[in-house]
């Protein structure tokens, strides 16, 4: 090897295992073990609304102060609001 390769060698990095999943991903895709599935895999259905930031602002500190999601949260008010039985 000649002083020449032995300085670009020296300088080229290393190239070391394939990085395992990424965590965020592996917790995005994660399936709970439950016997029961929970609410959200039920609802296949996706609804869209516009609220103001304040509102969305307001729901989301609800929500984390009641240590659930928004998306939860507001199911538990759909369902309450409009029950299956109503017509």
């Amino acid at each position: 090897m000649t002083k020449s390769q032995a300085s670009t060698a020296q300088r080229r990095a290393l190239i070391g295992r394939r990085p395992g999943a990424d965590p965020a991903s592996a917790w995005i895709h994660k399936v709970e073990a439950t016997d029961a599935p929970s609410k959200a895999s039920i609802f296949t259905a996706r609804l869209t609304i516009d609220v103001t930031p304040a509102l969305r602002g307001r729901i989301k500190v609800v929500a984390f102060r009641r240590g659930i999601t928004a998306a939860d949260m507001l199911r538990e008010l759909l369902e309450r609001e409009y029950p299956e039985a109503a017509s």
